[in-house]
């Protein structure tokens, strides 16, 4: 849950289920969009695995970051949703809030 937990996560659940987007809900709960850190991803790729270069199927340009900081040739590769009923005001958010390539 973008790091807030399992317990917060299914309040952000409930709040986002009274209309709030996934943003508005952790903030709600105290907590920043997402709290998670990929740096230690990163040194464990490259000074652990030895990896030099690396395709990386996300979204989310976080992720990428972090790797090309320590030297990691990283290519994202955004992964393709299409939008539907559900999960259109979600990947919205994402996009908009969140700074996702949709």
């Amino acid at each position: 849950g973008r790091g807030i937990g399992l317990k917060n996560k299914t309040k952000a659940y409930k709040l986002q289920e009274k209309g709030y987007d996934t943003v508005e809900a952790n903030m709600e709960l105290g907590f920043v969009p997402d709290l998670r850190d990929y740096e230690a991803c990163a040194i464990i790729l490259k000074d652990y695995f030895k990896v030099g270069s690396l395709r990386l199927l996300t979204n989310n340009l976080k992720k990428v970051k972090p790797l090309q900081e320590k030297g990691i040739h990283a290519v994202m590769t955004p992964i393709k949703i299409e939008p539907n009923k559900h999960n259109e005001k979600y990947l919205g958010t994402k996009k908009a809030r969140m700074g996702h390539r949709l």
